[in-house]
C-alpha cells in the first residue's frame, strides 16, 4: 500500500489537546498539525474497513436473500433498494443541523451510533416469531431500514464535509483507493466465510433467518466498532458561517455551471445503475436457480477485482483525473449489465457459469474505478468551505434518481415475469435442419437490464459535459491501465519464458504508444506529495 507522505515536523509546539489524546474530544480545532492529520487518516482508515464489513454482512445478497426468506416479491425487493437513496432528502434538514451547530463531527458520530442500532432490531426478527406467515415481518423489516438509512443520511452529510476538509487534496485518490482497498479485502474474506455458515447453519439453527440473524448481529457489532474509531478522529473547525438561508446554500450549486452538469451525470448514472443491480442477486437465485454459496461466491470474485484494482484506479485518478477514470471504468460497468442478458438462451446452457464469472470480475474491475471517481469527482469539485450543500445536492439527486429507479424496474420486473422475446437462427438443407441457434432471448428481468444499459450510455453522453482539471482522452487511460495490468501480471506470475513477457511487452508498447502526456507531471506530483499534509488550516 502506498503510506501517506509526512512532511517534516514544524517546530511550532503543538496544541495543548493532541489527536493521540483527544478520544470523543468532539470540539473542532482551528489548526491540525501533520501528526494529527496522519492519527485521523489512520483512523479513518479504520473507521473505513469496519463500515465497509458491517455493509458486506448486512446488505447485498444477505439482505435480499433474507427479504425473499420473509417472503417479498420483485416489487419489495425494488423498495427495499430505494429506502436508503429515498432518505437523501433528510441532507436538507441535515445541512441546517450542521450550520447550526457547527459540529461535524458531534452529528456524525451520534447518527452512526443511532442508525447502526436498527440493525440489531433487524437481527432480532427471526427470535421474535417473524417468518414467511406473519403479516407483520416486511413492515417491520421496512421500518428498521428507513430509520437505519434515515440516521445514515445525517451521518454522511456530516462526514463528507468533515472529510473533505481532512484529507489532503493532493492524495486523495491515492488515500480512499487505499480505504477502499483494505476494507474490501477484509469484507470479501468475511463474505466468503458468511456464505459458507449460511450453508451449513440449518444444521445449527432451526430455520435460515436465525443464520442470517446472527449475520446480521455481527455486523451491527463492525458498525459500532466504525463509529469508535470515528469518534477519535480530529475536526478542522468549519468556516465562519456564512449568515446565508438554507434555500440560498442548496441553490448555490446549481447555479455553478460546471457542477450543475456533474449532477445531471451523476443523477442519470444513479438511475441506470439502480434499474440493474438490486436485481441482479435475484435473477441468480430465482432465475438460475443458483445455491446460496454460489452466488456468495460470484460476489467475492467481484470484491478480490475490487481490492487488486482499487489502487490501480487510484494511482490513475491521482495521475490523470477521475473523469478519465470514470469514463473507462464506467463504459466497462454498462457493458457487464448487457451480458446479463446472455446467460439464458432461454434457460441455462454450457457457458452460463463461466460467462458469470466474467461478468462478477469485470464487475468488481469496473466498479472499483466508478466508486473512487464518483466520489472524487464530488469532493474534487466541491469548492473548499462550501462542501457540505455541494455534497447534500449532489446525494439529493444522485438519491432521488436511485430512489426511483428500483422502484419502478421492481414494478416493471412483475409486468415483464410473462413477456418473451426470442430470435433463432435456422440453418436449413432444402427441408432438414442443420443447425438452430438462439441468438437472443429475453424475458422477465432480461427485459429491465436491457433498458438499464441504455440509460447508461445516455449516463456517460451527460459526462462528457463535465469539465475537471487533467482529464485526458480516453485512449491514454487504457493505455496506462494495461501498463498497470502488465506490471501486476509481472509481479504474480511465477511462469517463464515468452508468454508473459510477450503479454506484458504487448502492453508495455499499447502504454508508450497512448501516453500523451508530459514526463514533467511526475516531479510535479511529487512536490505535490511532499507538501499534501502541512499544516489542514479552517
Amino acid at each position: 500500500m502506498l503510506p501517506v507522505p509526512i512532511a517534516r515536523v514544524r517546530s511550532r509546539p503543538k496544541p495543548a489537546v493532541s489527536a493521540h489524546t483527544s478520544a470523543f474530544d468532539f470540539k473542532p480545532r482551528d489548526q491540525l498539525d501533520d501528526v494529527e492529520v496522519q492519527h485521523g487518516l489512520k483512523l479513518l482508515l479504520v473507521d473505513g474497513v469496519a463500515s465497509q464489513v458491517m455493509t458486506s454482512l448486512t446488505g447485498g445478497a444477505f439482505l435480499v436473500a433474507y427479504a425473499l426468506l420473509l417472503g417479498a416479491s420483485n416489487t419489495i425487493i425494488g423498495l427495499i433498494a430505494s429506502i436508503a437513496p429515498l432518505t437523501q432528502i433528510l441532507q436538507v434538514p441535515a445541512i441546517y443541523l450542521i450550520e447550526v451547530t457547527r459540529r461535524r463531527k458531534l452529528l456524525a458520530v451520534v447518527s452512526a451510533v443511532f442508525s447502526r442500532s436498527f440493525w440489531l432490531v433487524i437481527a432480532a426478527l427471526p427470535w421474535l416469531g417473524a417468518s414467511v406467515d406473519s403479516p407483520m415481518s416486511i413492515p417491520v423489516l421496512l421500518l428498521c431500514l428507513t430509520l437505519y438509512s434515515a440516521f445514515a443520511t445525517i451521518q454522511s452529510c456530516a462526514f463528507n464535509s468533515w472529510k473533505r476538509d481532512l484529507v489532503p487534496e493532493a492524495i486523495m485518490g491515492r488515500y480512499l483507493a487505499k480505504r477502499l482497498t483494505i476494507a474490501t479485502a477484509l469484507a470479501a474474506v468475511l463474505t466468503l466465510s458468511s456464505g459458507v455458515v449460511i450453508d451449513q447453519g440449518s444444521q445449527l439453527f432451526a430455520s435460515a433467518l436465525a443464520v442470517y440473524s446472527v449475520l446480521f448481529a455481527v455486523g451491527a457489532v463492525f458498525g459500532f466498532v466504525g463509529a469508535g474509531a470515528l469518534a477519535n478522529v480530529p475536526e478542522p473547525r468549519m468556516a465562519p458561517a456564512s449568515g446565508a438561508s438554507i434555500f440560498r446554500l442548496l441553490s448555490e450549486p446549481l447555479r455553478d455551471g460546471n457542477f450543475r452538469k456533474l449532477l445531471m451525470f451523476l443523477g442519470s448514472w444513479n438511475f441506470a445503475v439502480n434499474l440493474a443491480m438490486p436485481f441482479f442477486t435475484v435473477y441468480m437465485i430465482k432465475t438460475l436457480e443458483l445455491p446460496m454459496a454460489w452466488v456468495i461466491g460470484f460476489s467475492v470474485s467481484s470484491q478480490v477485482a475490487n481490492v487488486v484494482f482499487y489502487r490501480i484506479w487510484g494511482r490513475l485518478a491521482d495521475r490523470f483525473s477521475n473523469k478519465s477514470v470514470m469514463s473507462v471504468s464506467g463504459s466497462l460497468f454498462v457493458l457487464t449489465i448487457a451480458l446479463w442478458t446472455f446467460t439464458t438462451l432461454p434457460g441455462k446452457y454450457v457457458l452460463t457459469i463461466p460467462l458469470l464469472v466474467l461478468i462478477h470480475v469485470l464487475t468488481g474491475v469496473s466498479t472499483a474505478g466508478v466508486n473512487l471517481s464518483a466520489a472524487g469527482l464530488a469532493l474534487k469539485s466541491a469548492p473548499k468551505g462550501k462542501a457540505t450543500a455541494f455534497l447534500a445536492v449532489n446525494a439529493i439527486i444522485s438519491g432521488t434518481a436511485a430512489t426511483i429507479a428500483p422502484i419502478l424496474a421492481g414494478i416493471a420486473s412483475d409486468h415483464f415475469a410473462d413477456e418473451h422475446i426470442s430470435l433463432d437462427l435456422h440453418w436449413l438443407s432444402g427441408a432438414v435442419v442443420r443447425a438452430h441457434i438462439t441468438a437472443i432471448d429475453l424475458q422477465g428481468l432480461d427485459f429491465i437490464f436491457v433498458i438499464a444499459f441504455v440509460f447508461g450510455l445516455y449516463a456517460l453522453h451527460r459526462l462528457l459535459a463535465v469539465a475537471e482539471v487533467g482529464e485526458v482522452e480516453e485512449d491514454v487511460v487504457i493505455g496506462e491501465l494495461y501498463g498497470e495490468v502488465a506490471q501486476l501480471v509481472r509481479k504474480v506470475s511465477n511462469v517463464p519464458g515468452g508468454a508473459v513477457k510477450g503479454m506484458t511487452g504487448v502492453m508495455t508498447n499499447l502504454r508508450s504508444g497512448a501516453r500523451q502526456r508530459p514526463g514533467a507531471l511526475e516531479p510535479e506530483i511529487t512536490k505535490e506529495l511532499s507538501n499534501a499534509t502541512h499544516t489542514v488550516k479552517r
